[in-house]
């Protein structure tokens, strides 16, 4: 038992500093018709139900937030569905493709939102979910995400 206790705390402790690079990849507006493919730099910090979120922008500029899971509501007929705020569902369906929101997304147990302000005035509107319920911060590569910069591009990120 006591070593039991012991592993878990560990591994409590280790999740919550668990840094991880993000690159944003542009799928639709300015940047995505530029060649060669301008590909973002950023941090992902996972924690229990909130972390870190930076990136880099292509002038340098510095955008830094935090997220925060964003739990689901149940509706008056007891279906499950997400209080978005963000008005992102069109970016998730032209990242992954049309319907992905409606099917993936809306109502996921472990979604997650974030306005993150960058030092010059911009910002990158930032969603994820984890979609087989393992947890934001569980395995990197199950996390999906998408973000829209106050430019009006779209990105699809990976999680290393």
């Amino acid at each position: 038992m006591k070593y039991t206790l012991c592993f878990i705390l560990t591994t409590v402790f280790v999740m919550l500093g668990c840094t991880r690079p993000t690159h944003f990849y542009p799928v639709q507006g300015p940047l995505s018709s530029q060649i060669p493919l301008p590909v973002l730099n950023g941090k992902f910090s996972a924690g229990v139900s909130s972390g870190n979120i930076s990136v880099v922008m292509q002038d340098g500029e510095t955008c830094k937030g935090r997220w925060t899971i964003v739990r689901p509501s149940q509706s008056a007929k007891g279906s499950a569905s997400t209080s978005v705020q963000t008005g992102m569902s069109a970016s998730w369906d032209a990242v992954y493709g049309s319907g992905y929101y409606v099917a993936h997304v809306l109502g996921a147990r472990l979604y997650a939102q974030s306005v993150i302000p960058c030092a010059q005035g911009d910002s990158v509107t930032v969603e994820i979910y984890e979609p087989d319920g393992g947890g934001i911060g569980g395995t990197p590569q199950t996390i999906r995400g998408v973000a829209k910069d106050s430019k009006e591009n779209i990105y699809k990120l990976a999680v290393d």
